[in-house]
């Protein structure tokens, strides 16, 4: 019950492990953020820069010795998002538009406890002067997620005569979705922000597993009873879920 538990948790709404750093490669000064909350050293770019994951007692120098060692990998995929025409990283603030389950919300900003709620057809953050608005936005959405993932999965596992599995959410870069015997259903929480018919391909994907754990015909037959226009649909998450925003 403790690890259910741990899936579910929310990250909390201010990251104190994360902190800004600056370091110098090739003459360039390059900004990272390093949260010291990892089993091991590693680094992640995207549109908002270079991330750094390292254990609680590892030294700064012995960090930076790490990011040297991948300095040219690191300047040529910084540079490889700077010359990106549309950058997906999508600042927070009061006006801000974000999709949510294919229709676009208004983020609304006011003051308050850190905690954002929904009104209707937008999304407000109630916020301290220095919140991480982004951090807030994440926490409604993945909430919006499971209200909207659970009834879905139930529906779909009663349709092949399998217990509904425990569900997570996960933020992984590169899969919608994963099945295990073990722990059940994780669901990528970005998904919120795809129309329905796209999550319900996804989590039919992921049901389907739980009849065969594998890609085979009989697995991709089963896919097709429980939607039966996944081919399409496919495609379409592909297109889309590469445009998506990053908060």
């Amino acid at each position: 019950m403790l690890e259910q538990l741990e899936l579910f948790r929310l990250p909390p709404a201010v990251d104190d492990a994360t902190k800004t750093q600056h370091i110098i490669l090739s003459g360039r000064i390059v900004g990272y953020e390093l949260r010291r909350d990892r089993r091991r050293l590693a680094m992640r770019i995207d549109e908002r820069g270079l991330r750094v994951g390292a254990p609680r007692g590892v030294p700064l120098a012995a960090i930076e010795d790490f990011i040297r060692t991948h300095g040219d990998w690191v300047l040529a995929k910084l540079d490889e998002f700077t010359s990106r025409v549309a950058p997906r990283h999508l600042p927070i603030h009061d006006g801000a538009r974000l999709p949510v389950l294919g229709e676009e919300v208004r983020v609304r900003v006011t003051s308050g406890g850190n905690r954002g709620y929904w009104r209707e057809d937008e999304l407000w953050l109630a916020a301290r002067p220095a919140a991480d608005l982004a951090a807030l936005a994440r926490r409604a959405l993945q909430r919006r997620a499971l209200e909207h993932f659970r009834p879905r999965l139930g529906d779909l596992a009663a349709r092949v005569d399998r217990p509904v599995p425990a569900l997570a959410l996960t933020a992984a870069r590169s899969r919608w979705g994963s099945c295990s015997a073990r722990s059940g259903i994780r669901l990528n929480w970005r998904l919120i922000h795809l129309p329905p018919h796209l999550i319900d391909y996804v989590i039919a994907h992921e049901v389907a597993h739980l009849v065969e754990m594998n890609h085979s015909p009989r697995f991709w037959a089963v896919v097709e009873r429980l939607y039966p226009d996944w081919q399409a649909a496919r495609g379409e998450l592909k297109r889309r879920g590469a445009a998506l925003p990053l908060l």
